[in-house]
């Protein structure tokens, strides 16, 4: 896929502060969708023009109004149509026409997937191959249980190390941060949106860091701490990107420099748990109400396991390197206890490792590094039918799923899950 600018397609970007990644400058244009009632108007900003009269809106509105989106229906109708379609044609939907790019890369388009309960989530995968160190991602549609094809990693970030990844809004994917073999530690930021298909530069952070801990609480985006060249090399600063200004700003500093390897928001706060200056295992939490760090010492840091995911007001943690088992934090002891067991274990070695636990369509699914993944139904716990594998290590359903992963070296190379995330569409 390529990542030249789309004119058409900048005009509707969610984000319009944002520009694609690739682009020589960053224009923006004034002019806005607005999709209502099924029609598509568009929207001139000009905070000095007086508003017109009804006659001139209703004349603006016959001129701007798009031809069918389906020859023969009502463009409500057709879009009631369009919104049912499975997210795994929209990529072949968007190439119809230009009136249906900007239909599926709308807002309104996405709006009315969810109020019809049709968003689907997919899973990302951030692999890096351990032989020729370089970054590769793939998606899983679950419901169908297929492999899709994405764009490329943007080329600052197919060999970073210790670099964020995070999801605003529930469907844009932030890489952060991190450090380049070459350039050292980095504040770049870039998103990739599944509405689009492409990736896009957001504001740097403001301080350059890698192997730092992240996080996102009320739809803001939270980092602290990591490592940066220089003296001192570890970082006490931690800041936060609000989404709604487009901008970055700090926060409380951390009591201590910390290098977090785990953190996890339960009930409103942010856990870390990592390596002090002098690689002491040490953990703090960050309350954004009073923007206070507070180093904790309880049951549930000191029996922390990675990965660990909050689910349905109870924090889950795997509880054997293949993920076979789970433990729950129980509040009440203070303690960690064991919850369910599918009494298959697969072993120790690192491709069977469980690399991440992701709550998928009201479960919780496991994620190893040999992509197979597997859902876990905890809130029916006791039925015989818990544990369900929805894909297994070159588990395809069609043959350019397959081949895909041959030319990206999935099947070829041995690899290990940096980042795994859930985006909904």
């Amino acid at each position: 896929m390529s990542s030249q600018v789309d004119t058409t397609a900048a005009c509707y970007c969610t984000v319009e502060t944002l520009t694609v990644v690739g682009a020589r400058s960053s224009r923006h244009c004034s002019t806005q969708p607005d999709i209502k009632d099924g029609r598509i108007r568009v929207r001139i900003n000009n905070p000095h023009k007086k508003k017109p009269s009804s006659e001139t809106k209703r004349s603006i509105t016959k001129q701007l109004l798009p031809p069918e989106l389906i020859p023969g229906l009502p463009n409500d109708l057709a879009v009631s149509c369009l919104v049912r379609v499975p997210r795994m044609y929209h990529r072949k939907l968007r190439l119809v026409s230009r009136k249906w790019y900007r239909l599926l890369t709308s807002n309104y388009f996405f709006s009315q997937r969810i109020q019809f309960g049709m968003a689907e989530e997919w899973i990302y995968v951030i692999k890096r191959d351990r032989d020729r160190r370089r970054l590769s991602w793939h998606t899983f549609d679950p419901r169908h249980q297929m492999w899709h094809p994405l764009p490329p990693i943007p080329p600052e970030y197919s060999e970073a190390l210790g670099f964020g990844c995070a999801v605003l809004s529930g469907y844009l994917l932030f890489l952060f941060g991190g450090k380049d073999r070459l350039k050292g530690s980095m504040k770049r930021v870039v998103y990739y949106s599944p509405r689009t298909n492409r990736w896009h530069h957001a504001p740097e952070m403001l301080r350059r860091r890698h192997f730092f801990g992240s996080c996102v609480m009320n739809n803001c985006l939270y980092v602290a701490g990591g490592e940066c060249e220089g003296v001192p090399r570890s970082l006490r600063s931690a800041e936060m990107f609000d989404p709604s200004k487009n901008k970055w700003s700090f926060i409380a500093d951390m009591s201590t420099a910390m290098v977090p390897f785990i953190g996890v928001v339960y009930k409103g706060r942010w856990f870390l748990k990592g390596l002090g200056t002098h690689r002491q295992v040490m953990s703090e939490v960050y309350t954004p109400a009073t923007d206070a760090w507070v180093p904790v010492s309880d049951g549930m840091v000191s029996g922390w396991r990675n990965p660990c995911v909050p689910f349905n007001g109870h924090l889950y943690a795997l509880d054997c390197p293949d993920g076979c088992k789970l433990r729950v934090y129980d509040h009440i002891t203070d303690s960690w206890k064991s919850c369910m067991d599918s009494k298959l274990h697969l072993g120790d070695s690192q491709a069977l490792e469980a690399a991440a636990l992701l709550p998928v369509g009201g479960k919780l699914c496991v994620v190893r590094n040999n992509l197979s993944m597997v859902l876990v139904d905890v809130a029916n716990s006791g039925g015989g039918k818990e544990w369900e594998t929805i894909a297994g290590k070159g588990h395809f359903k069609s043959v350019v799923s397959t081949l895909w992963s041959n030319i990206s070296g999935r099947n070829k190379h041995k690899s290990n899950i940096v980042h795994c995330q859930v985006l909904q569409a």
